[in-house]
Order: C-alpha cells, then sequence, then structure tokens
C-alpha cells in the first residue's frame, strides 16, 4: 500500500514542502527512510516504534520504505516523526478517515510514551503554511503561544497520539487556540540598567542616545571602572520598541533557535547580545551543518555587545565586517549556501592598552610600546572604517557621588526623546524598505543629507587632515542627520556636522 502527506522541512528562514512517501509491501521485516534524512530522522524509527506501542496500535510486521521527496534537500530535525507515524498507522487502518488531513501540516516530535514534545521552528513554518494556504497546523501544546499569534489559520494543539488517532477519526472534536494580540504581551517593568544610576558621563551618554536613535555602532574606550559596561547594559532600556513586524521577523529566528518557551512566546523588547570574548568565529556568524544562527543573527534588530573588544581574537573580529557593511552574512560550504539576516547596532567597550591604564591621569601604564600596538591591531583599519562613534569614557570624580548629587535623566525620560527622534526617520522612510538613517544609500544621502556651503567646507576639511575614507565620509553625513533628528531640525547644520566630526576616532 502507498500513502503520501506533506510536512516542512527547515532550511534556516526558508521552507520547502515535503513529500512524506510511505510503502508498505510484503516482503522480510525492515523499516528504511531515505533520501538525505539526518541522524534524527533516522532515529524516529524506534520512537514511533515505541509510540504505537503505548498509543494501542502496533508497527506492521512487513517491509516499510520511507521517501522524503524531493531528494536534494538535507531534512533535519525531529518534526518528521508525526507525518511517518500517521501513513503508517492509515496503512494499518487505524486511521480510517482522512478528511483532515489534506491541508493540514503536522509538527511534532513523538516521546516513547505516545505523548508529543515541542520542537523549534514552529513560528516561521506556521507562516509558510499560511502563506501556502494550508487550513490548519497540528502542534503540540507547548508551542501553541508560538503558533498563536498568526492570523488567518487555525492552530490545533494536541497533547498525545492517542488524541490526535481520535480527532483524525472524527470521533473527538480538536480544539483550535485562540489568538494572541502581541500588543497585550508588554508589560511594563523595572529595569536593572536606568541611565539614571550612571552618575555623570553626558558626552558617553549623548552619544548613546544618537547611537540608540537610529543604528549606529559605537566603541567606548578608558581604564578599567570608568562605567563603559553599565553604560552598554543601560543603552537596552532607551531602545525604541518593536514594532509587530519587527517582533515576528526576530522571533522566528529565536523559534529555529529553540530559545522561545511557554512564558515568552515572542520577542517583545529588542535583543541585547553580549558575547564573551573566548567566543568562535562560528558561535558568532551562525552554526552551517544545522542551519543554526550565530551571535550576529540573535542580535538582529538591535544590540551585539563586545565587552574587551580587543580580548578578541582578530579572526573573531574581521567576520563582523561583512555583516556591519550588507545586514547579513553569507556562508558558502561545498554542498549548500546559507544567508543570515544580521542587521545589528556593533557596541564595543574597550581598555587603551593591555593593563588599562595607559589613559588613566592617576595611575601608570606598565605596557611596553609593542604590547600596545599589537593589542590595537586586532582593531583593523576596515572595521574601524565601519564604526560610526568612538567616545572616551572617563572615570567619575567622588565629588558626584552621595546625597547631594544632582538627578540625572531616567530611561523613560530619554526613550521619549528617542521615540521622538524615530518618528520623523519613519515618515523619511516610508516610501522605502529602509528604517534607519544609517541604512540609508548614496542618492538618499543625497537626497536627505543636504549641506549648508559652510558646512560642506568644513567637513571636507576635516576629511582631507584626518585622512578619512569615502565610508567614513558618508557615515558622518549619516550621523549628523541623527543628530539633527534629535534636535527636531529638517536641515543639518554647522552644529550637528561637528558633533558627528568630534564622534569620530582621533588615532
Amino acid at each position: 500500500m502507498f500513502s503520501l502527506v506533506k510536512s516542512i522541512a527547515i532550511n534556516w528562514l526558508s521552507w520547502t514542502i515535503i513529500d512524506v512517501e510511505v510503502d508498505i509491501n510484503f516482503g522480510m521485516t525492515s523499516f528504511t527512510i531515505v533520501w538525505l534524512p539526518d541522524q534524527w530522522i533516522q532515529e524516529s524509527k524506534e520512537r514511533i516504534r515505541s509510540a504505537l506501542k503505548s498509543s494501542y496500535a502496533k508497527l506492521p510486521t512487513t517491509r516499510i520504505t520511507v521517501n522524503l521527496a524531493p531528494a536534494d534537500i538535507r531534512k533535519v530535525g525531529p518534526s518528521f516523526d508525526l507525518p511517518i507515524a500517521i501513513w503508517i498507522l492509515i496503512s494499518d487502518e487505524v486511521i480510517i478517515e482522512q478528511k483532515l488531513i489534506e491541508w493540514s501540516i503536522f509538527l511534532w516530535e513523538l516521546a516513547l510514551d505516545w505523548k508529543l514534545r515541542k520542537v523549534s521552528g514552529i513560528l516561521p513554518a506556521t507562516i509558510w503554511a499560511r502563506e501556502n494556504w494550508f487550513k490548519r497546523v497540528f502542534i503540540p501544546k507547548e508551542n501553541v503561544k508560538e503558533a498563536s499569534i498568526v492570523d488567518w489559520i487555525e492552530v490545533v494543539w494536541i497533547e498525545s497520539l492517542h488524541d490526535l488517532i481520535d480527532i483524525l477519526n472524527l470521533k473527538k472534536e480538536y480544539e483550535v487556540a485562540e489568538k494572541i494580540d502581541l500588543k497585550s504581551l508588554r508589560k511594563e517593568k523595572v529595569e536593572k540598567y536606568d541611565f539614571s544610576y550612571v552618575i555623570g558621563q553626558e558626552f558617553a551618554k549623548r552619544a548613546l542616545i544618537v547611537s540608540a536613535v537610529w543604528w549606529h555602532n559605537i566603541i567606548m574606550s578608558w581604564p578599567p571602572w570608568s562605567g563603559k559596561t553599565m553604560l552598554a547594559k543601560a543603552l537596552k532600556t532607551i531602545l525604541p520598541d518593536l514594532s509587530i513586524e519587527e517582533s515576528i521577523e526576530i522571533s522566528k529566528i529565536y523559534s529555529i533557535s529553540g530559545l522561545l518557551t511557554i512564558d515568552n512566546p515572542i520577542i517583545i523588547e529588542r535583543p541585547f547580545r553580549t558575547v564573551h570574548h573566548t567566543a568562535s568565529s562560528i558561535s558568532i556568524i551562525g552554526w552551517w551543518r544545522n542551519a543554526k544562527p550565530g551571535e550576529i543573527s540573535l542580535a538582529h534588530k538591535w544590540v551585539l555587545f563586545f565587552d574587551e573588544v580587543l580580548e578578541f581574537q582578530k579572526t573573531v573580529l574581521e567576520v563582523l565586517r561583512q555583516p556591519l557593511e550588507d545586514g547579513n552574512i553569507t556562508v558558502n560550504r561545498v554542498n549548500s549556501t546559507y544567508t543570515y539576516p544580521a542587521k545589528f547596532m556593533f557596541v564595543g567597550a574597550m581598555n587603551p592598552c593591555p593593563c588599562g591604564f595607559m589613559t588613566d591621569p592617576k595611575k601608570q601604564c606598565i605596557c611596553s610600546a609593542k604590547d600596545i600596538e599589537k593589542y590595537r591591531s586586532r582593531l583593523s583599519g576596515p572595521l574601524v572604517d565601519r564604526i560610526d562613534i568612538f567616545i572616551e569614557v572617563p572615570k567619575v570624580e567622588t565629588d558626584k557621588f552621595g546625597k547631594n548629587s544632582q538627578k540625572w535623566e531616567t530611561s523613560k525620560e530619554i526613550k521619549e526623546k528617542v521615540e521622538k527622534a524615530r518618528l520623523m526617520q519613519l515618515k523619511r522612510f516610508s516610501w522605502t524598505k529602509h528604517t534607519f538613517n544609517s541604512e540609508m544609500w548614496s542618492k538618499e544621502i543625497e537626497k536627505y543629507c543636504k549641506l549648508s556651503d559652510e558646512s560642506e567646507t568644513i567637513l571636507k576639511q576635516a576629511v582631507n587632515n584626518l585622512d578619512l575614507s569615502a565610508r567614513s565620509y558618508y557615515k558622518i553625513l549619516k550621523l549628523s542627520r541623527t543628530i539633527a533628528d534629535i534636535e527636531w531640525s529638517e536641515d543639518i547644520k554647522t552644529p550637528h556636522i561637528l558633533e558627528a566630526l568630534g564622534f569620530r576616532k582621533k588615532n
């Protein structure tokens, strides 16, 4: 007997319809799965055997051949357990009705006791099923909130294979999950790192506000204990809120990574990813073999933070060059090519030398010139060229501490300024795919970054004197545009150009 059911294969953020073909014939008892199944799928034979036994069915003692077509696509993960089990049950006449099987997608991993386990990638799979006109998806109960965000498709949650058999045989009504409104998931919370907790550092705060408005990469430098790390973590509290489209886009990445939970079924806050300096290049760009996203993709749509950036291996830092420029990372291998989204804002904190005290006015540096040169060379010229803002963060004087210290602006107050400036950009780019000043191309820069004769003269003189590249020239223009937006100014004025130049690397 020959049967067929449709399922989905995950290839990063692209999806392919898979025909699960099951053929049961007389012959020596065997169970074979063919056409590029990975180890998870090969092991599904034992899961299916035990699950069927636990649900009062049994595996036919015949020759079973499962074909996953098309043949040239690698199939990964345990989500093919259920489609295979369904058609074995049909052939054994345990499932008689097939009305609900047509135009349905089944995505489950079977446990040995016939219960269903959570699988990754449910959100993008549900979106794909809706876009391809499927009527319903059958998923485990643990994935229900994640899938319920997607409208115009029935999300049916099942707890066990036994329940599914009754539902497919029309002996039991299935339950459709209620849709979830993303806005209802947003909650007011107390921030651990508020800008009001950061004493002084007004210049650094100003730079972070400029960064937060529209995605400008920033590196902070100064000796230890000057508050660089706390400033970077406080940045998260002033980021503009995610739109619904951005939430879904980011959540698809986290869904594939298996990072969505029952309590957090969707990403509603901008991601802030902190990377330790021992991280490898593969953990940064993504693991190509299992199509797993790396840190630059998990930071998609906002912040990737490298603390002690010069402690990272130079090879790790160099892999950032392409994504910082293009907003994605392409990994080429013999058998496949993966393109991962990676539009992130890079934030780095660094010491000026290995001991950390080269620029400290009170402590003497013990590093040799050779050590300092070797240490700083990890940040290459092309990478520096892709950074918009460089600032020095000095230590706070002790007289600013204590009960009499002034009250500093809170993150909530600063965020209001950021959101106000954001409205200006959203209006500017309403007819384009861009949402950030840092994404502007040459023609858009020419249109939106017009300068007066005085401002243009100042900028060109600075570019010549500082020996800046063409990329740096355009970055200064985009940064000036952002500063003007913060001031709610339609025109870029000379003070905006001067402030943008003040944020450039001096040496």
